[in-house]
């Protein structure tokens, strides 16, 4: 299973929210890409990098930054925020990101979702935020009234490999993943789940393991005590 080091960025900098809260922000770092070069030494192996502004406003904001990490690092990158058309996407491909996530374009644009399949196939992987078991979108501001696993299976339909599943109340509260959650997706759907929210110990990550799934993003667990993780790249 891969871990995935989290880098959130917010006006240039490394973040991390709470529950997908804009207004409880830790800042870690002035320079993601110095937290970039951090994990890498530590052994890591891919990176797991969000737009915060991106993925609130709907276009990319910090576009330099990723650029920056890409170039610094050479490590395989996946990008989620404020990917909402062609346009962007292709943008982001020709940089040399390795693999973009959908969130909101996903569930409002279904046309482009599927024009984003055909183009890139593998490359594109989806994010379903949910919140109480309802899909999350803009940046985690608006709650649908689509249930998380019935997105999940449409979207296995339409071709999709690679799903990003975060239960936003476990997000930064270093309380532990769902683990029921991610067991009825395995048990559901074929894709590789990657694991996102509350990742919190090394113990954590061997359960989500277990599961068989495909990978995890550990943020807040990492940056406050990173040294039991690094065993784990």
């Amino acid at each position: 299973m891969i871990l995935f080091p989290a880098i959130d960025i917010l006006d240039g900098q490394c973040v991390r929210l709470r529950q997908g809260d804009y207004d409880l922000q830790s800042v870690y770092h002035k320079d993601p890409r110095i937290v970039a070069k951090q994990w890498q030494r530590a052994g890591a192996k891919a990176l797991h990098i969000v737009d915060l502004n991106g993925a609130k406003e709907g276009s990319l904001k910090n576009l330099s930054v990723i650029e920056g990490i890409i170039k610094d690092t050479g490590l395989p990158l996946q990008f989620g925020g404020g990917v909402r058309n062609m346009k962007t996407l292709e943008l982001l491909i020709t940089l040399g990101v390795q693999r973009v996530i959908l969130g909101t374009a996903a569930l409002e644009d279904p046309e482009f979702l599927e024009e984003a399949l055909q183009t890139f196939g593998d490359k594109i992987a989806v994010s379903i935020d949910t919140n109480k078991g309802f899909v999350a979108l803009e940046g985690w501001l608006k709650i649908s009234e689509v249930k998380g696993l019935d997105f999940a299976r449409a979207l296995e339909e339409k071709g999709l490999k690679t799903l990003v599943y975060t239960d936003i109340l476990k997000d930064g509260m270093l309380q532990g993943p769902n683990f029921s959650m991610y067991r009825e997706l395995a048990e559901n759907t074929s894709l590789n789940i990657i694991a996102s929210g509350g990742v919190s110990t090394p113990e954590d990550v061997k359960r989500l393991q277990d599961l068989g799934l495909y990978g995890a993003i550990v943020g807040r667990a990492l940056y406050e005590d990173p040294k039991p993780f690094y065993p784990l790249f």
